[in-house]
């Protein structure tokens, strides 16, 4: 008798385990290409931002936008003012990484974001228009109105408030955030209060005063991106966030450095792994 020609059972096992094999293999791979795909997307963005800062300090005689009450939300002023360059450019607030609202555990929307999630700005600019998005300025940038001598309760005069400085690649102006922003303010400074120090968890909130924590996010890898002063774009460690130079008084070498003398112990659990400097 002619025998049917096909797979055995045990055929068709051994290809099906050799098929799970291969996924097994394959998808931390393609895992990764699809988060550094992301991330370069994020480096894009970050890109046409310098391009937009630059743009508007140009016409600004060199200046960053001052800081002013018309918006309600001094944090987020750099969006109104530079609203005009960016909105046709759909998408750039936002980093691929980061592309939903933070949800409560009620189902209910918060304003701030987190390592994956975006965040939402105050009222107040055109047409009272809500941006959502997921980059965050360095509040330290902003230039001063006549006769101001604080912003924020920030000095003015260790505010950057022009692109003419020197050592532009170490001066945050723009980054991966959780908030509209921040200004972290260490000189000489309590290295333990809310404004410098770490999250004791990725996307940790305590509010808006805490300001360090807005860009302390694991949102490439134990990388986030930020856009410097000389309008380049680099990722950088999230513990190098404490080398940055934020403000003009800013102790790049202060305690949560290698310099200053922090050791892996002295970090929350979630970061001691995370390379040094």
């Amino acid at each position: 008798m002619d025998k049917s020609k096909g797979f055995t059972l045990i055929e068709l096992l051994v290809v099906i385990a050799i098929i799970a094999l291969l996924m097994a293999i394959l998808m931390p791979a393609l895992n990764r290409v699809k988060k550094q795909a992301r991330m370069a997307a994020c480096q894009m963005n970050l890109k046409q931002w310098g391009v937009i800062w630059a743009m508007y300090c140009q016409d600004n005689d060199g200046h960053f936008c001052m800081e002013s009450t018309r918006a309600g939300w001094p944090r987020g002023n750099w969006i109104v003012d530079l609203r005009h360059l960016y909105r046709t450019k759909a998408g750039i607030l936002i980093c691929p990484m980061a592309k939903k609202r933070t949800v409560t555990g009620g189902g209910g929307l918060v304003n701030y974001g987190g390592p994956f999630k975006t965040y939402i700005m105050g009222t107040g600019g055109e047409g009272d228009r809500r941006e959502e998005g997921s980059y965050g300025a360095n509040n330290w940038t902003f230039n001063e109105r006549p006769g101001q001598t604080m912003i924020q309760s920030r000095p003015v005069e260790w505010n950057w408030k022009t692109v003419d400085v020197k050592g532009g690649n170490n001066i945050p102006v723009f980054a991966d955030c959780m908030w509209r922003g921040g200004g972290p303010f260490y000189q000489n400074d309590n290295p333990h209060s809310n404004r410098i120090i770490p999250p004791e968890f990725n996307g940790q909130w305590t509010g808006a005063s805490s300001e360090m924590m807005h860009f302390s996010i694991d949102r490439h890898n134990a990388f986030i991106n930020h856009l410097f002063l000389d309008w380049s774009v680099r990722r950088i460690g999230i513990k190098e966030l404490w080398t940055l130079k934020w403000h003009r008084t800013f102790d790049t070498s202060g305690f949560w450095t290698k310099v200053g003398g922090a050791q892996p112990s002295d970090w929350p659990h979630w970061m001691r792994n995370f390379k040094d400097y």
